[in-house]
């Protein structure tokens, strides 16, 4: 019987689900009890699925876990996987994102505060600070965002293991083409309201980015303040904002096969972080955002106060797809049909940091 695990980080333990035919069952936890789980990675290439972690301990710090079962134990290396050479002066806060490689099986990227891009070619026991993008000429001039400095977005291509992109909270994206020694900024038409110059080549505080499904080329980003379209791998940026409540917002997502289909959990604005309008409500493009419709069957009506963060909005990759979301009310939600219809899974878990999703099984 097919197996869908649900991973929910929170600022205090993960939660995992899964789900077997039609019933979800929570097990026994959570697991790493009172650690912030910021990054969640569920690595299902190559038929051996293993899931990654990464934990935040207040008193023993930030660290990567792995299981290899699907989540009942885990794993952590007797040395910490990610940690900054003391060259660099500098100390692991915590790892915003854990992202298998898509064309490389045994590579795993992470992406951590500060801003850094790390690679695994051991499925991610070990990682290794990618130097070139540390040491980018422009980084003197990143400046943290309220949220902090964190490398929250990588993607790869799975035509090009050479290609990555990545996005910093408030540097921009940031891409390169020849496996990582040299580095671009890729904002082109990405406004960056906050400053004097609305248009800069880097300092935008893109919130999230996510990849096509039918077309590689094609990415979609959520930025503080606008919602933009790329048709040429990040090179140029479109704004597809229009017909939504509000262009505000953490989270995006795509659908794991339909082209053109990607979905948005507006906010009202930086200064109001609630729900736009004050409704609980992810809003679906299926035509590369030129049109969008807001889901909200089996969704909470009336006013809504929690708030989907940039890592806790996901898609699986069934058919029709999962789509999960959870907010910072410890609400979370999931839907089995595409976004058409909702149901709640939990409610009163602490602060929801983090939500991933895959067929396991």
């Amino acid at each position: 019987m097919t197996e869908v695990l649900l991973a929910v980080g929170t600022r205090k333990g993960l939660f995992i689900a899964r789900r077997r035919g039609g019933a979800w069952e929570f097990d026994d936890g959570p697991y790493f009890n009172a650690q912030a789980v910021h990054s969640v990675a569920i690595d299902v290439r190559g038929g051996s699925p293993r899931l990654l972690a990464g934990g935040d301990s207040a008193h023993w710090g930030p660290s990567v876990f792995h299981s290899d079962d699907l989540g009942r134990t885990w794993t952590e290396p007797a040395r910490p996987a990610v940690r900054f050479p003391k060259d660099t002066g500098a100390s692991l806060e915590r790892v915003w994102q854990l992202h298998p490689a898509a064309a490389e099986p045994d590579v795993v990227y992470a992406g951590t505060e500060p801003a850094a891009l790390y690679r695994s070619e051991d499925r991610g026991e070990t990682f290794t600070l990618v130097r070139p993008l540390w040491e980018h000429p422009t980084r003197s001039r990143w400046v943290p965002g309220g949220g902090g400095e964190g490398m929250h977005t990588v993607l790869t291509d799975a035509r090009d293991p050479r290609a990555v992109t990545v996005a910093v909270s408030t540097a921009g994206v940031f891409r390169t083409t020849d496996g990582g020694a040299s580095w671009a900024p890729s904002n082109s038409g990405v406004a960056a309201v906050f400053l004097p110059d609305p248009h800069p080549e880097f300092g935008q505080c893109v919130h999230k980015v996510a990849r096509d499904a039918a077309d590689p080329d094609r990415l979609y980003l959520q930025n503080h303040w606008g919602v933009y379209r790329s048709d040429d791998t990040g090179a140029h940026w479109t704004d597809i904002g229009e017909g939504l409540p509000s262009t505000f917002g953490f989270a995006v997502a795509a659908h794991p096969h339909r082209g053109g289909t990607a979905y948005v959990f507006p906010v009202t604005a930086d200064i109001d972080r609630v729900p736009a309008d004050r409704r609980c409500r992810v809003y679906r493009t299926a035509d590369a955002g030129k049109s969008w419709q807001p889901l909200t069957w089996g969704l909470p009506e009336g006013d809504h106060y929690g708030v989907v963060l940039r890592d806790a909005l996901c898609t699986d990759d069934a058919d029709p797809a999962g789509v999960y979301f959870g907010n910072r009310n410890g609400e979370v939600y999931a839907s089995a049909d595409d976004g058409d219809s909702w149901r709640p899974l939990a409610a009163h878990l602490p602060d929801v940091l983090c939500v991933r999703a895959a067929v396991v099984g």
